[in-house]
């Protein structure tokens, strides 16, 4: 059963994330899944743009925390690296819960919109993690002083405020004008216009990756870490809180 679904209708490919049993999660087979069907968008002609979406109540709840022995941060750098390098923009739809590095992958997207039932959450720290890899393609694109906040507290937020920061681009009500939009450019024009917008989160890609790489994979490492992520798994609170 497929965990990634494509369909394509008006120049516009979609590819909808459909793993409810983890949340959306990023396992290696959802990645591999994604990475495929982006590669298959690049290479067809009719294709426009690419519209990332959700089945189930979840867009992307990040890693697959019950996977082992994967490269997980490595993997997450080449999935948010192929959104913003496709020479296609590809906009993501919200309705639904975000979480750690499900926010990695929506902030790779050109275009974003959430609906009302979003909220999303850096919960990283509470896990004993940092929000390492994700950081390269979202601190280039969100208000600093959010980032702090949300960062460290973890708190959740709507999707009002996940527009005011940057995390988003507009409600839901934009996706229509949007779309229409991307698939009035021709194939050059709208290669040519994400690559101006995207230079510096490629930038960020070029400079900081193998030190935040090298930061995850340390932090996912951590007694502490390993501590977060049991009890998150078994639902109680981590010994730090006691």
């Amino acid at each position: 059963m497929k965990l990634v679904h494509r369909s394509s209708e008006q120049g516009i490919t979609t590819l909808t994330l459909d793993s409810p049993h983890n949340r959306n999660a990023l396992s290696s087979r959802l990645v591999a899944e994604l990475l495929e069907g982006l590669a298959e968008a690049a290479e067809d002609a009719g294709t426009r743009a690419v519209l990332l979406t959700h089945a189930g109540n979840t867009f992307c709840s990040g890693a697959d925390l019950r996977e082992t022995g994967t490269d997980g941060p490595q993997a997450l750098v080449r999935l948010m690296r192929a959104v913003v390098e496709l020479p296609k923009p590809v906009v993501a739809r919200v309705n639904g819960h975000v979480r750690a590095g499900g926010l990695g992958l929506l902030g790779s997207c050109d275009i974003s919109v959430a609906g009302e039932a979003s909220s999303f959450a850096f919960t990283e720290a509470r896990l004993g993690l940092a929000p390492a890899v994700i950081s390269l393609p979202l601190l280039p694109r969100l208000d600093a002083r959010a980032a702090a906040r949300y960062y460290l507290t973890g708190e959740r937020f709507g999707a009002a405020e996940a527009v005011r920061i940057g995390l988003v681009t507009a409600g839901e009500q934009d996706l229509g004008p949007v779309l229409d939009g991307l698939r009035r450019g021709s194939p050059q024009g709208l290669a040519e216009s994400k690559a101006l917008v995207t230079a510096d989160v490629r930038r960020a890609f070029d400079r900081d990756t193998a030190r935040l790489t090298e930061l995850s994979a340390r932090l996912f490492g951590s007694a502490e870490a390993r501590e977060g992520m049991t009890a998150f798994l078994e639902r109680r609170e981590p010994e730090w809180t006691r």
